[in-house]
């Protein structure tokens, strides 16, 4: 089981930009963090989701 945004998920074998991709987030809007270390957005497709990983996606949001 994998912990991303605070929510269990059964996702592990994936890479990051698959799950990325399935959940519907763009990889150039975000930031991706594993177990409390930021992924270069280039090295997303080669990250697999282990099990017992925690994941933080960050999205941008402009506004005013």
């Amino acid at each position: 089981m994998v912990k991303i945004n605070g929510e269990d998920k059964d996702i592990a074998g994936k890479n990051l930009l698959e799950y990325l991709n399935e959940a519907g987030y763009k990889s150039e809007w975000v930031v991706v963090e594993r177990n409390f270390e930021i992924i270069p957005r280039e090295n997303l497709g080669n990250v697999t989701i282990q099990d017992n990983d925690e994941i933080e996606v960050l999205r941008f949001v402009g506004g005013g």
